[in-house]
C-alpha cells in the first residue's frame, strides 16, 4: 500500500493530551468539503497531571502508541499536529484597542484591522505567561458596534473588543516539547475547550449564547460563546480523577477498580437508579468483594459533579455574566459520558443541557461519537480549516472546497482567518 504524509495536502491531525488518555484523530477533505475520519488512536496518559506534563517520558511513549495506532488505521505518516493545552494556568481577559484608519479615502484596510487587534493585544500578563489567543469579538467604527468585519467600511476611528487567553510559558513548552521528543512537528496550540468547541457547537448555539462545559479526566474547561464570538474561559482543577476518587474511598476499593466501576455502574442522579441494583466492589490487597446499592454509588458521583456544576456556575456569576446564555449548556469531555450528568446539570444551571459530541463528519464516525473525542476531533477541524486558508481558494484545493460546504465550516475558516 501506497503510503502518505499529512506534511502538506489535504489531512490534518488533532493531538488530545488528556490527563487520562491521549488521543488522536487523522482528517481529511473528502470530494464534497466534508470532513471524513480516517484514522483514530489512543493511549492512556499517566505523564500528565490536570492537564500539565509531569513525566516526559511517559508522555512521549503514550503519544508514539496513540500516533502508531491511528497510522495503522489510515495508511498516514503522522509527521505534523495540532495540540491543546488546559490547566490551571491557563487565565483570561478582555481587552479593547483603539486605532485611527489610515486606509485609502477612508476605508478601513486590513492593515487596520490588524493594528486594532494589535493594539488591543498590548495588555501587560504575568510573569512567566504568554499570549496564547488573541480572538476578536465585535468591532466598531466611528463608535457604531456590532460589526463582525470592518475591512471595507468607512471611518476614522476603529475600535476593537477581544477575548484574550494566556497560558504558563513553561507548561506550554513542555507539551511541545514532548511532542517533539516523540518526532512530531507542533503545528499550532489550541485552549482546549475552544478546540472542542469547533467539533460540537453549532452557529445557532455560538451566535444565542451557550456555555460549552469539558469535564477531562484533571481538568473542567469553561467557554462562554455570545454573538458568534467568546466572551468568557476558565479551567477549573476539578475534573473526573476527582469522582474517582471519591468512588474508591467512599467504597473502599482501587483506584483502578473504582474507574471502571465509575465507568460500568456510574450515575449521576440517584433517583435514576433503582433501589434494588447492586454493584460488587473488588476488595484491596486481597480482600474479599463486597456488594454495595448502586444507589450509593449515584449518590457519591453526584456529589462531586453538583458540586463541578456549581464552581461553573458561580464562576460565570463572579465574571459579571448574570444573564443565562440563549442556547443554555452544552456538556463534552470524558465526565459527560456519566449517565444522567446532564440531567443534574439541568437543575444546577436551570437551563436546557445536552451532550456534546462530534456530528456531520464521514469516514469512521462510529469510533469519536463519544464526547471524549470532542477536543482531538476539533484538532483536527481546525488543521483542515488552516489547509483551506493556506490553500488560497485555487479550485480543487481546500479552500475551495471549504466555499461549497457546510455554514459551521465557513464560520471555522474564517476564525483561523482572523487569527493569521
Amino acid at each position: 500500500m501506497n503510503r502518505r504524509s499529512n506534511d502538506g495536502g489535504n489531512v490534518a491531525v488533532g493531538l488530545d493530551l488528556g490527563s487520562t488518555k491521549i488521543a488522536v484523530v487523522i482528517a481529511e477533505l473528502d470530494a464534497y468539503g466534508r470532513m471524513k475520519i480516517i484514522g483514530v488512536g489512543h493511549c492512556p496518559s499517566e505523564g500528565l497531571r490536570r492537564g500539565v506534563v509531569v513525566d516526559v517520558d511517559k508522555t512521549v511513549l503514550a503519544i508514539r502508541r496513540a500516533v502508531q495506532e491511528a497510522e495503522l488505521m489510515s495508511g498516514v505518516d503522522v509527521l505534523a499536529v495540532n495540540t491543546a493545552v488546559a490547566g490551571e494556568h491557563i487565565g483570561s481577559l478582555n481587552s479593547r484597542g483603539v486605532v485611527a484608519v489610515s486606509g485609502m479615502g477612508g476605508e478601513i484596510s486590513e492593515s487596520d484591522k490588524a493594528r486594532v487587534i494589535e493594539a488591543a493585544r498590548a495588555v501587560t500578563v504575568a510573569g512567566g505567561n504568554q499570549v496564547l489567543h488573541v480572538l476578536p469579538q465585535e468591532f466598531f467604527v466611528d463608535g457604531q458596534g456590532g460589526i463582525r468585519d470592518p475591512v471595507g467600511i468607512a471611518g476614522v476611528r476603529l475600535e476593537a473588543d477581544v477575548h484574550m487567553v494566556t497560558g504558563s510559558t513553561t507548561a506550554i513548552q513542555n507539551i511541545r516539547n514532548s511532542i517533539v521528543r516523540a518526532g512530531l512537528t507542533v503545528h499550532e496550540v489550541v485552549l482546549q475547550p475552544l478546540a472542542a468547541s469547533h467539533a460540537v457547537l453549532s452557529d445557532e448555539e455560538r451566535e444565542m449564547g451557550v456555555c460549552l462545559i469539558d469535564i477531562g479526566g484533571g481538568t473542567t474547561d469553561v467557554a462562554l460563546f455570545s454573538l458568534g464570538s467568546i466572551h468568557h474561559t476558565r479551567v477549573l482543577g476539578l475534573g473526573g480523577h476527582n469522582v474517582t476518587t471519591d468512588i474508591a474511598v467512599g467504597l473502599r476499593t482501587a483506584w483502578t477498580q473504582a474507574e471502571a466501576i465509575k465507568r460500568g455502574w456510574g450515575a449521576a442522579l440517584p433517583d435514576m437508579v433503582t433501589g434494588e441494583e447492586t454493584v460488587e466492589v473488588p476488595g484491596i490487597a486481597g480482600r474479599q468483594p463486597h456488594r454495595v446499592e448502586r444507589r450509593k454509588l449515584a449518590s457519591i458521583i453526584g456529589m462531586r459533579m453538583e458540586e463541578i456544576f456549581a464552581l461553573v456556575r458561580d464562576e460565570l456569576r463572579a465574571a459579571g455574566f448574570t444573564r443565562p446564555p440563549g442556547a443554555g449548556v452544552v456538556l463534552t469531555g470524558g465526565g459527560a459520558l456519566i449517565h444522567g450528568s446532564a440531567e443534574l446539570a439541568e437543575g444546577v444551571f436551570d437551563l436546557p443541557v445536552r451532550i456534546g459530541h462530534a456530528e456531520n463528519v464521514a469516514g469512521v464516525a462510529d469510533r469519536i461519537s463519544t464526547p471524549d473525542y470532542a477536543t482531538a476531533v476539533g484538532l483536527a477541524c481546525m488543521g483542515l480549516s488552516r489547509l483551506a486558508v493556506d490553500a488560497g481558494g485555487q479550485p480543487g484545493g481546500a479552500a475551495w472546497r471549504a466555499r461549497r460546504s457546510p455554514v459551521w465550516w465557513r464560520t471555522m475558516v474564517e476564525w483561523i482567518q482572523a487569527l493569521l
